[in-house]
């Protein structure tokens, strides 16, 4: 049996790691994350490992620290002064770059020079970058001069055996108005276009949270009985959208869809927007275009919906393959904690 240091940082019996996730945990993180890894630090949101002074208390406890970048409070924090304190540490870096613009905050406004600041910062430290598509690396280039290794997004869902999908039937996820949806009633006016013309039909699906502050002009197409509203709690998600021929994603901006993995997963078609490189994780994506400063296009999206419609419903993801997927991403990541954890015992 090979021998491990235990005095190297983060080094643990028989070649386990220990790495500190931004954020702790979620359906990604799991899917990812290999098994000979000790995941360390407490969860929380925002995570304490964004937290300077908590950072550099606890560094010892880390071999690797991996940030997946793509929230708004994740960049406002993980900047210059947090990288510096990396740096300082000595900790090795890695990054997952999710998203490429401030997805959850209003387009061309102070959140875009955020974003750039901290992929600017974070890729700069980082020893290696991985991101979900070859079109985002591309753009990782192009935009800050690193080279990014593609890991395909894994399953992280799988369907109902018991739960079948309606022909016609179009979802489309619904919140209260928001900088990524800032007219619901426009969007779902759009779908609903789309939906009639293609011979279907759509309901609008939304959480049991939000269910209080939806669109008053949505609840009134509710009403007169132009569309169907189901509510749902977040473990029913896979359910809804596994009964949809067409689900559409609505925010007008992003870079990659945990979404649109799952409707791989159940066979679901997407209609989603143009932007990103949301077409790159899939082949059955119909997108549709925005408009000036990323306003909807409401003619593009109807004309999308219609069209999805008219293509058969993609079988689900093989399971088979996808847990071959998953065990090929699981050795990437084993990989490139092992390779920047060793760097880290040698410096």
């Amino acid at each position: 049996m090979t021998s491990v240091d235990r005095s190297a940082p983060g080094a643990l019996p028989e070649g386990r790691t220990r790495v500190a996730t931004v954020p702790c945990a979620d359906p990604y993180l799991d899917a990812v994350l290999p098994a000979d890894v000790e995941r360390v630090g407490p969860s929380g949101d925002p995570s304490p490992w964004l937290d300077v002074d908590y950072l550099t208390e606890h560094a010892a406890e880390i071999g690797v620290l991996h940030l997946h970048t793509g929230h708004g409070h994740v960049a406002a924090v993980a900047g210059q002064c947090w990288t510096e304190t990396v740096r300082r540490l000595g900790l090795p870096l890695v990054v997952t770059v999710h998203q490429l613009r401030a997805h959850d905050h209003p387009p061309r406004t102070r959140w875009d020079a955020v974003m750039d600041a901290h992929l600017e910062a974070v890729l700069a430290t980082a020893e290696v970058v991985l991101t979900l598509t070859r079109g985002a690396a591309d753009e990782i280039a192009a935009r800050f001069g690193r080279t990014a290794i593609v890991v395909s997004h894994p399953s992280v869902t799988a369907p109902l055996p018991e739960l079948g999908a309606e022909r016609g039937l179009v979802g489309l996820r619904l919140g209260p108005a928001s900088s990524a949806v800032p007219d619901p009633a426009a969007l779902v006016r759009a779908a609903l276009s789309g939906a009639v013309s293609g011979g279907g039909r759509l309901r609008v699906l939304v959480d049991a949270v939000d269910v209080l502050d939806l669109d008053p002009a949505v609840r009134r197409m509710v009403a007169d009985g132009d569309l169907e509203l189901a509510v749902h709690l977040p473990s029913g998600w896979t359910a809804e959208l596994q009964q949809l021929h067409v689900a559409v994603l609505p925010e007008r901006c992003g870079t990659h869809s945990r979404d649109l993995e799952i409707c791989r997963d159940v066979g679901t078609r997407v209609v989603a927007p143009g932007c990103g490189w949301l077409a790159d994780q899939w082949s059955e994506v119909v997108s549709y275009a925005s408009a000036e400063h990323d306003e909807l296009d409401p003619v593009s999206l109807a004309a999308a919906v219609s069209a999805a419609l008219t293509r058969p419903m993609p079988r689900p993801a093989d399971r088979s393959w996808r847990a071959d997927q998953q065990a090929a991403v699981r050795r990437v990541h084993a990989d490139v904690y092992a390779q920047v954890a060793a760097d880290r015992s040698w410096a």
